[in-house]
């Protein structure tokens, strides 16, 4: 840097999202944090509420958002559900609205029509692969368990803002406070 050059400015972008996850609200994330870095921008705080949804797009919208060029702050401002736990724990700093809920619980499928036993066994094989995936990450990114994730998997627990502070799912319990004037990107989907 030359002497008397001040270094740029911290850009921060706020992105809303409430929505479940399927291929539509991951595609668009991924569109909105794709802009974000080619805004440059050095923060996105993302706001985040979420009643889950596809474990497939979940574990896909987490590593993106990790590997994003900016530093990404993850927001609970209602409910983070099932796989949205996953996509909240990629947030490099996480925080909590006093109301704001964590709910965790096992993987499902909806089964339709005839199935043999084989396919019986792939889908077993399958939920018990995502529910391994998601437990990773919930456990490499908090200080929960194996054992402990493992329990509410297999009895569906949802935790308040305290708890989550205690489990290391978020650094503290905070209303959301956007500064007047900052760019700001709303996600809307029909429902």
């Amino acid at each position: 840097m030359v002497a008397n050059q001040r270094p740029p400015a911290q850009k921060t972008i706020y992105v809303s999202f409430s929505a479940g996850i399927n291929v539509n609200t991951t595609e668009s994330l991924i569109t909105v944090m794709a802009d974000c870095a080619k805004q440059r921008a050095t923060v996105v705080y993302l706001l985040f509420s979420s009643e889950g949804g596809s474990v497939m797009h979940g574990i896909n919208l987490y590593n993106v958002l990790k590997g994003m060029p900016f530093k990404l702050v993850t927001h609970n401002v209602g409910n983070v559900d099932s796989i949205g736990n996953a996509i909240f724990l990629a947030g490099e700093e996480r925080y909590a609205c006093p109301h704001s809920t964590f709910m965790f619980h096992g993987v499902g499928a909806d089964f339709t029509g005839k199935l043999s036993v084989q396919s019986i066994r792939e889908i077993s094989g399958n939920l018990l692969a995502d529910e391994a995936r998601i437990s990773s990450i919930v456990q490499q990114r908090s200080k929960l368990s194996e054992s402990q994730i493992r329990a509410f998997f297999g009895q569906a627990h949802t935790m308040d803002a305290t708890e989550a502070v205690s489990a290391g799912l978020v650094n503290d319990i905070k209303d959301v406070k956007i500064p007047p004037g900052s760019p700001m990107v709303t996600l809307s989907f029909q429902r």
